[in-house]
């Protein structure tokens, strides 16, 4: 394509990514400073004319400069012309007018999985869940590292390179994330929407990070903090949009049973949604957020599409996280517990007798040592084994 759009909540190291692991010489321009964001409005040939190929930092800060590179695109169109990063998905941006269709491929970088922190370069091991015979499934798991995490000090950490790679006390990363929220109040919001009641959008986020792994109610969300739903409705988009609330689908495709089908809220960072919760001692949602950030950078790495869900029945039968990927379903629980039991399958084979022809065994994460299969159907492992 001739661009490439990187786009991922602010801090999560596309900068970095983009400046050091780009082969050859290219311009480089960073709408954050002040020069480049006033070439861009008064004449964005500045930056996107010329003969060679041009990265744009933090392209959000001025959507109108995509119609400079579409046209600068139709003129020449030449592959990795153009390298573009944005704290926002812009698909979503109501100000964006031009989504380079036909022209650009996008990428979303999610914070570093727990591999990624340690140096390996990589999230869990889902492609191999999805394709290999279920009964490979124990030696797989067996054969990665068997160092056991501790999952509450992974939520502290998150994701974000700064405070899970670089500071060593919760003291520290405190200070960090008090800073990140009020950048992000005071200056990316601003590029999103013109928001004046900034006091009752932070409230909104400590009140969507208490209501972690939660059904998404509005409307009593709305009337618990003294809001529209028609704000909640929009300062959740705005959260969305802006790479740093994940609001997970419900899984649809039904045969009998009545599902509900509003999206689940969760973090992409939880030791943010920890921070703004203004909570200490994380609980089984936190580590199921975790799993879905792994999920959530898995997936947008491959070439193949895929989509994560959640599934929830009326009558009360819930799966965490339902996985479709190349015409299969793999149904995934999460328990904190260390000693999983046979009761905690019962949700995951009611999916498989519901779906029996596309679906995998079940995968029931917990926070033990244990592989075993507890059921014919479902097999237990821990979540360190395939994080």
């Amino acid at each position: 394509m001739p661009a490439v759009v990187v786009t991922g909540a602010r801090q999560t190291g596309k900068s970095t990514l983009v400046k050091e692991l780009t082969p050859g010489p290219r311009r480089y321009f960073s709408l954050d400073d002040l020069d480049a964001r006033d070439a861009a409005r008064r004449d964005p040939g500045i930056l996107v004319d010329g003969p060679g190929p041009v990265t744009i930092d933090e392209v959000q800060r001025e959507p109108d400069l995509l119609l400079a590179v579409k046209r600068a695109i139709d003129r020449q169109r030449v592959p990795g012309r153009f390298l573009l990063t944005g704290s926002a998905n812009l698909l979503l941006m109501q100000r964006v007018s031009e989504s380079l269709a036909g022209r650009a491929s996008y990428l979303t970088l999610w914070p570093m999985t727990r591999r990624e922190q340690e140096g390996l370069g990589r999230g869990g091991v889902w492609d191999q869940l999805v394709h290999l015979p279920h009964d490979q499934w124990p030696e797989l798991l067996a054969a990665q590292p068997d160092t056991p995490r501790d999952w509450k000090t992974l939520v502290g950490l998150g994701g974000l390179p700064t405070p899970s790679i670089q500071l060593a006390d919760p003291h520290s990363r405190a200070i960090w994330f008090d800073g990140y929220v009020r950048t992000y109040l005071e200056r990316d919001l601003q590029d999103l929407s013109s928001i004046s009641a900034l006091p009752d959008f932070r409230r909104l986020m400590q009140a969507a990070a208490l209501r972690l792994g939660q059904i998404v109610n509005q409307t009593g969300l709305g009337r618990d903090m003294g809001l529209p739903q028609s704000t909640v409705h929009r300062y959740l988009n705005l959260l969305e949009t802006s790479h740093l609330l994940v609001r997970l689908p419900a899984f649809s495709p039904n045969r009998t049973k009545r599902l509900i089908k509003s999206p689940k809220l969760y973090w992409a960072d939880t030791a943010l949604s920890l921070h703004l919760a203004r909570i200490h001692e994380p609980t089984g949602a936190h580590l199921e957020n975790v799993v879905l950030d792994d999920l959530l950078a898995w997936r947008d790495a491959r070439t193949d599409q895929a989509e994560i869900f959640h599934w929830l029945t009326t009558s009360g039968e819930e799966v965490d996280f339902v996985v479709e990927a190349d015409e299969r379903l793999l149904p995934i629980e999460v328990k904190a517990t260390s000693t999983p039991r046979l009761r905690d399958t019962h949700h995951l084979r009611a999916f498989q007798n519901e779906y029996n022809a596309r679906a995998r065994p079940g995968l029931l994460l917990h926070g033990g040592k244990t592989i075993e299969w507890l059921a014919p159907d479902t097999l237990a492992a821990p979540w360190w084994r395939v994080l």
